[in-house]
C-alpha cells in the first residue's frame, strides 16, 4: 500500500489511537468487528467496489458501511464511516487498511496491562514452533481446509496457553489468510507491535545458536543501519547448512550456503 491509500491509513489511525487509548481491554471487540468487516469486503467485489467509489456520495458510502455493523459498537461504525470516505488507490486497500487498525486495535488492548512485549513474545513462540513442522504450517494456510478446521489447528497448537490478544491474533491468521502463509501474518503482526513498542524487528535464521558476543555486534550492525533500537528474533532451523537469514520489514539479507548455491545456479542458467 503507497501513496493516497497510506495517507488515509494514517489518518484514520491518527484519529483511532485515542479511541483505543480510551476504550482499555475493551479494545479487543472493536479489533474483532473490523475484521468482520473485512471478512465482508472480501466476500464481495462489488461491496468493495461501491464503498470506495470516488464518484459516490461520502455519507452514502458510510450508511452502506454502518449496515454492514448494525450489531457493531459504536466506535467501530464510526471508524468504518471514516474509511469508507477517504481515498484509496485499490478498492483491495481499504481491506487491508481495515485489517491493520484491526491488528493495532487488538494490540492496543493489551497496552494497558503492559503485555505488548509478553505478545511479542508469545508470537514468536509460535514461529518458532513451526520452523520444523512443514505440513502443519502448510496446513494453517491451506485454502482446501475450511477456515474452522485451520483454527482448531491452531488451538491444538497453543493448547490455551497466551494471552487473550495472542490468542485472537493466532486464530485470525489462520482463519482468514488473505494471500498470506500462517508464519507471515505473525510476523506481518509482530512488525506492528514493533512499531507502537518503538522498535523494528529482525528476525534471523540460523543452523545454531548466536552466541551473546554474535547477537551484539548484529544488533549493533542492524541498528546502525536502520538508525533504531532493534528486537533480535533468533530461529534455529536445521534445513540452513551455514550462514544467516535475516529480515528486517520487507528487507532481507540472505547469506545461507543454499542461498549462495540458488545464485550460482541462477548465474549459470543466464
Amino acid at each position: 500500500m503507497r501513496g493516497t491509500s497510506r495517507a488515509s491509513l494514517q489518518s484514520a489511525r491518527d484519529r483511532f489511537e485515542p479511541v483505543l487509548a480510551a476504550a482499555g481491554v475493551h479494545a479487543l471487540t472493536l479489533g474483532k468487528e473490523l475484521f468482520a468487516f473485512v471478512d465482508a469486503l472480501d466476500s464481495s467485489a462489488s461491496l468493495r467496489r461501491a464503498l470506495t467509489d470516488p464518484s459516490v456520495d461520502a455519507d452514502a458510502k458510510g450508511a452502506l458501511g454502518a449496515r454492514l455493523l448494525t450489531a457493531a459498537d459504536s466506535r467501530t461504525v464510526e471508524l468504518v464511516r471514516d474509511l469508507v470516505g477517504s481515498r484509496w488507490s485499490t478498492d483491495g486497500d481499504l481491506g487491508d487498511a481495515a485489517e491493520e487498525l484491526g491488528f493495532h486495535a487488538v494490540l492496543a488492548s493489551t497496552e494497558s496491562d503492559d503485555g505488548l512485549q509478553k505478545v511479542e513474545e508469545e508470537l514468536f513462540r509460535i514461529t518458532r514452533a513451526l520452523a520444523g513442522q512443514r505440513e502443519l504450517r502448510r496446513g494453517l494456510y491451506e485454502p482446501r481446509i475450511r477456515a474452522a478446521g485451520r483454527v482448531a489447528l491452531v488451538d491444538g497448537l497453543l493448547g490455551g496457553q497466551g494471552t487473550a490478544a495472542t490468542q485472537v491474533v493466532a486464530r485470525r491468521a489462520a482463519a482468514a489468510p488473505r494471500g498470506r502463509r500462517y508464519v507471515a501474518t505473525l510476523g506481518y503482526v509482530g512488525d506492528l507491535v514493533a512499531d507502537r513498542r518503538s522498535r523494528q524487528v529482525a528476525t534471523v535464521t540460523s543452523a545454531t545458536d548466536l552466541s551473546p558476543a554474535q547477537r551484539d555486534r548484529l544488533l549493533g550492525v542492524l541498528a546502525a543501519t536502520y538508525g533504531r533500537a532493534i528486537q533480535l528474533n533468533v530461529i534455529v532451523a536445521s534445513d540452513v547448512v551455514g550462514g544467516l537469514r535475516v529480515q528486517v520489514g520487507p528487507d532481507v539479507i540472505d547469506s545461507t550456503v543454499f542461498a549462495r548455491l540458488a545464485d550460482a545456479q541462477r548465474q549459470l542458467a543466464s
